[in-house]
């Protein structure tokens, strides 16, 4: 499967490697933090710079425009909800991914940082496997299998955010990326 890049850092999110989707985009969204708005940059794996700015669109949905040196400006839409006590991002998932939505999480530390979650593959796997949630594999031509490189999860929304919500469950989030605050 085609990598997808850091920028969508907004969920937005994943650090390359197959993309894990879902049938569902969160419930609820809402209004995220005022903090989240503005200017930050970032490092890509070879030292290269990362800038994202986020902006509200009309309608209260938000866009994040990533720059990479060298390569053309991507945005990315998505909506904010927060649910237990986790900020998550949600939007559609590329069209080289197939249909649905991805998912991640973000934070705004004290140190002016924007931390941005993605979900571990080899977890949402393991939920499947277990059967705490709903999937098949994402891999074209491989529609029943979940050791494929990337999974399409299709269970409800709700039972997705009350898996991502359990506090037994806080390791599927891994740290994709950290942005700095930029100041004008």
């Amino acid at each position: 499967m085609k990598p997808w890049p850091v920028l969508l850092a907004m969920s937005l999110l994943l650090l390359g490697g197959c993309l894990d989707t879902f049938e569902h985009p969160l419930p609820g969204a809402q209004a995220a933090p005022k903090a989240l708005l503005g200017q930050w940059r970032s490092k890509d794996a070879w030292g290269e710079p990362l800038t994202l700015a986020i902006s509200q669109t009309k309608g209260g949905a938000y866009q994040a425009v990533a720059r990479a040196k060298g390569k053309p400006a991507q945005t990315y839409r998505f909506s904010v909800a927060q649910h237990a006590n986790r900020w998550y991002v949600s939007g559609t998932a590329p069209e080289a991914a197939g249909q649905g939505f991805v998912i991640g999480g973000f934070e705004l530390n004290a140190e002016q940082q924007l931390l941005l979650y993605s979900l571990d593959p080899e977890q949402l796997r393991q939920a499947v496997e277990q059967h705490a949630l709903s999937g098949r594999s994402a891999a074209p031509g491989d529609e029943d299998d979940t050791s494929g490189p990337a999974l399409h999860i299709d269970s409800p929304a709700a039972q997705v955010m009350s898996y991502l919500d359990d506090p037994a469950n806080s390791d599927v989030f891994v740290e994709a990326a950290r942005f700095q605050r930029v100041r004008p």
